[in-house]
């Protein structure tokens, strides 16, 4: 579990591994249409939900793929605010990638590059080999531009568009 303190502009966040106790919140949040456009596997069914809170958890205990739920403390507990996911680490690998999702209501308040600059620092104290992380997004997606910057993600170059990739792409990179 990872605890991203409130600073005077960004919200107090509480990162961890998905439970199946989630499973309602991530339907909900991907009911969001802009999250499901950048999304390749949308989560629409208590099915699909099972599905991807089962491989998340198998993911964390492979060790290669790390997925937290970001959740905001609020009156009722807690709201799922985002995603951040650290993937393709290997045991002695100098390089992975990051990828994140914010729910809508969570959209332009910080959260997702809080939460990325968490995860960002957590990669780097956990896996002593890592030398930078990889963020890649579509061209047409400025948003992901803003957060990818604000974490500390500047841009690297464009990529061509390759499956399930239909666009170009961007990819930022963060260093040690």
């Amino acid at each position: 579990m990872l605890h991203a303190p409130a600073t005077p502009l960004l919200p107090e966040l509480l990162l961890r591994p998905w439970r199946d106790a989630d499973a309602d919140a991530l339907i909900a949040a991907y009911h969001d249409p802009v999250l499901r456009r950048w999304t390749r596997a949308p989560v629409t069914t208590t099915a699909e939900a099972h599905r991807f809170l089962a491989a998340a958890s198998r993911d964390w205990a492979d060790g290669r793929r790390f997925s937290f739920a970001v959740l905001e403390p609020s009156p009722g507990g807690e709201t799922l605010v985002a995603q951040v996911i650290l993937k393709n680490v290997t045991a002695d690998g100098d390089h992975a990638e990051v990828g994140y999702w914010t729910a809508a209501p969570a959209r332009g308040r910080g959260v997702a590059g809080h939460a990325l600059a968490t995860v960002t620092d957590w990669a780097f104290a956990r896996f002593a080999a890592l030398r930078w992380l990889d963020l890649m997004h579509q061209v047409d997606n400025p948003a992901s531009c803003r957060v990818a910057e604000k974490a500390g993600y500047p841009f690297q170059e464009v990529l061509a568009a390759r499956p399930p990739f239909p666009r170009d792409g961007h990819r930022h990179a963060r260093w040690a």
